[in-house]
């Protein structure tokens, strides 16, 4: 009997876009199940400096809408093995934009000691929710408010 392959794919998914749509499409063309690993609002926080726009049970449902994906996991912790006790995957997927990094190297190692592969995605440089976010400060500030003095 072949062996069922999970994969996993975590984010905020804040701001759903098409780089988002890119990654669960090519995480799922890997793997025969898909866990998508939303990032709880606290989390994202402490990851990114900021909370995300769209709070975390919006973004779940998004996530859980796409037909990509076979289920959605509320990712809590920091520590990615600890989300692997939790969901057992076989494969986890990240933006290239950890590959070579300390962070990324530091995920290689820990889950290469549990048998798990780490596939890196093409970053979508010109969509991602940095960049969206930035214009909706832009769009939402008073005239002026974001000129230089």
């Amino acid at each position: 009997m072949a062996q069922h392959r999970v994969g996993y794919a975590p984010g905020v998914y804040d701001l759903f876009h098409v780089g988002h749509l890119n990654i669960l499409r090519h995480a799922r063309s890997q793997c025969d199940y898909l866990v998508a690993g939303v990032v709880s609002d606290e989390m994202a926080t402490l990851a990114k400096g900021h909370k995300p726009v769209i709070p975390l049970r919006e973004r779940l449902e998004i996530v859980r809408s796409v037909r990509f994906v076979d289920a959605a996991f509320v990712e809590t912790v920091p520590d990615k093995i600890e989300t692997w006790q939790q969901v057992r995957f076989d494969v986890i997927f990240k933006g290239d934009d950890w590959r070579g990094t300390d962070k990324g190297r530091r995920l290689e190692r820990d889950f290469a000691e549990v048998g798990v592969e780490v596939v890196y995605f093409p970053y979508t440089v010109h969509t991602s929710s940095t960049l969206l976010r930035r214009a909706l400060d832009v769009l939402v500030s008073p005239p002026g408010a974001l000129s230089a003095p």
